[in-house]
């Protein structure tokens, strides 16, 4: 589920949970003005992690040290560490002038500027930012840069996927969502994250678990009306979007949880795996982690039933 209080989208190299969003920092008993932290600085999020790695890479790459880093922004030293390893952002203009310097590819650029862009850049943020997690928007963003979306989803169909009754009884039978907080949930997964899914178009791989289509909540008409979206969705209008049923048939499978992975076509070395769980998941992002998933789910795939035969049960599904 989306919304969930406190949701821990971690990166693998971290230890235990973020802060709670209603977290108030430290007591009176802060350090002096001159020791404190720049405004910026805080828990390392996902999409300062991925940043700040690649931009290690090309600088060791190119052979700067982090002096000859910091005579290029003119800044100190501390602050390209601390950039290099999520502790704090970085203005677009600033990393587009050390990706210059370090010989990176145009196309290369634009992805990671628009990784690095604060979330209040993009429109319909400014109004959930507020509402809903830090982590589950910065998902998001990283979500509408991806070129490519592998999803896996065994049980419960997909956010990205949703129709807006299926996802607010999916959020009506989510004990973590607060009541008060169903409809915020809906309007952010399919108003807002699903629409700019379906409007950028990214090609994307969902592999359907068939107990997914087989799960019935309280309407059935819901589910049906969930089903017949489903099976529209495979058809030749969707022609970048694959859906594919990993059949009962398929036996004990590889992996057992949902998770997407998110990749990014310029920059191979660079991916991301969202696993859902109950407290929102969790964020890999090593290459190790990324490779694995990625393993798993080439399997997955091979044993799912092609798309053609994915689309004719779903049609077939949905009249039931």
């Amino acid at each position: 589920m989306a919304y969930i209080a406190g949701l821990p989208m971690l990166n693998d190299t971290e230890a235990g949970c973020p802060p709670s969003p209603h977290h108030k920092g430290k007591d009176a008993s802060s350090p002096p003005k001159d020791r404190q932290p720049p405004a910026t600085a805080q828990a390392p999020t996902i999409r300062r992690t991925l940043v700040g790695s690649m931009l290690r890479s090309y600088r060791e790459a190119a052979g700067y040290k982090l002096d000859d880093a910091a005579r290029i922004l003119e800044c100190d030293r501390s602050k390209i560490s601390r950039v290099e390893t999520g502790q704090r952002g970085i203005r677009p203009k600033e990393l587009r002038e050390l990706l210059t310097e370090y010989n990176v590819a145009a196309a290369v650029q634009v992805t990671l500027t628009a990784l690095a862009r604060p979330r209040d850049a993009s429109a319909w943020w400014r109004d959930y930012r507020r509402l809903l997690p830090d982590s589950y928007l910065d998902f998001a963003v990283a979500e509408g840069v991806a070129s490519r979306i592998l999803v896996y989803a065994p049980l419960q169909i997909p956010e990205l996927l949703w129709t807006p009754e299926y996802g607010r009884a999916a959020a009506a039978a989510d004990p973590t969502v607060p009541e008060d907080a169903e409809e915020i949930t809906v309007e952010a997964a399919v108003a807002y994250r699903g629409a700019a899914f379906f409007e950028r178009q990214p090609d994307c791989t969902v592999i359907l678990g068939e107990a997914a289509l087989h799960h019935r909540n309280e309407s059935l008409e819901v589910t049906r009306s969930q089903l017949a979206h489903l099976a529209r969705l495979s058809g030749p209008d969707y022609p970048w979007l694959t859906i594919r049923v990993l059949p009962f048939s398929a036996g004990i499978c590889p992996s057992a949880g949902e998770y997407s992975i998110l990749q990014f076509s310029e920059l191979s070395d660079l991916g991301l795996v969202r696993v859902a769980g109950p407290h929102g998941g969790v964020c890999l992002s090593t290459p190790a982690a990324v490779d694995a998933y990625t393993t798993v789910f080439r399997r997955m795939k091979s044993l799912s039933l092609n798309p053609e035969l994915s689309a004719l049960r779903l049609r077939r599904v949905c009249r039931c």
